[in-house]
């Protein structure tokens, strides 16, 4: 059998390819904070979330002995047919639900769905499981509540880089209780599934503050715990999942081996790598994120509509 990488690359236009080259080679590449000290300048530095109209509705969850801020969004033109639960992404140290906003406002006009992004605990002033604990409850809040607020039963689930990490760890929570087939769908954008350092994209991160910030007080030999690394968990009995990961995304190796192992252990999987960019490219302003972001919106209509 042949294998090339190329084979696996979204159907993008060539310009859209040339014009994010083009973005890249002209933007300097950053890098996340390196200390406490970084990561409290970086949180100071950061501007706020542009507001979406109509804003987000603010509550706080009450469940599973945890009390979690969210932020609802409700489609402008009739009542929803599904629910989007939205993880955002930050390293699990940085980020808020409201960077989402835009993004979630626009999610629930085009699809007609309620989007509820979830506020997290942050790291390292609450390290896991803080963060997964948190996302839990508000999935088994919609489980059990859905129905009655919004007047669907068909949910589905998405995050971006840790937030897709926290959204996998979830489903694989949710399969434990005998309630993850309750959601229709996961987006999984560009995660980071290992935090041990024993895959090559996990050591290629290994020294990011990021780490020691989120699980910093578990010993190395329990990194690999399925609510911390994801790709080492028994994958069985998951909702179908679509992975979006760029070509020269640094963590591409290991998005490739959770697409080999969800499939093989019998799961619907769907991987689309775009050429031409790095981690975290679906957040920049290029014609082949709007692309792929379109693309993940056609695929959680697909889900919400029951129509594959």
């Amino acid at each position: 059998m042949r294998f090339a990488l190329e084979a696996l690359f979204a159907d993008v236009p060539a310009e859209q390819i040339a014009e994010a080259r083009a973005f890249y080679r002209s933007r300097t590449a950053g890098r996340g904070p390196a200390s406490f000290e970084e990561l409290k300048e970086a949180r100071a530095k950061k501007p706020a979330s542009r507001a979406a109209v109509p804003p987000a509705l603010e509550e706080t969850i009450d469940a599973a002995g945890v009390r979690v801020p969210v932020r609802i969004f409700l489609p402008a033109d009739g009542p929803p047919q599904g629910v989007y639960l939205g993880i955002h992404g930050g390293g699990f140290y940085m980020g808020t639900a409201a960077q989402g906003d835009e993004r979630h406002r626009a999610l629930a006009d085009a699809l007609r769905v309620a989007v509820v992004g979830v506020d997290y605990r942050l790291a390292p002033e609450h390290p896991w499981p803080a963060a997964p604990d948190d996302c839990e409850a508000v999935a088994l809040w919609l489980v059990e509540e859905a129905e009655a607020r919004f007047g669907t039963t068909r949910l589905t689930i998405g995050g971006s880089s840790a937030g897709a990490t926290l959204a996998l760890a979830t489903l694989l929570r949710l399969r434990d209780r005998g309630v993850a087939d309750r959601f229709a769908g996961a987006a999984l954008r560009f995660g980071t599934y290992d935090l041990s350092a024993r895959t090559p994209s996990g050591r290629l991160i290994a020294d990011e503050y990021f780490i020691q910030a989120y699980a910093g007080h578990v010993p190395d030999r329990d990194r690999t715990l399925p609510d911390i690394s994801p790709l080492y968990a028994d994958l069985t009995g998951l909702p179908p999942a679509l992975l979006v990961v760029g070509a020269e995304d640094i963590l591409l190796e290991d998005n490739l081996t959770l697409a080999g192992r969800l499939s093989a252990a019998g799961n619907d999987v769907e991987l689309r790598v775009y050429p031409a960019s790095p981690h975290g490219f679906t957040g920049h302003p290029t014609a082949l994120a709007a692309t792929a972001l379109d693309g993940i919106n056609s695929w959680l209509r697909e889900r919400i509509s029951g129509r594959p």
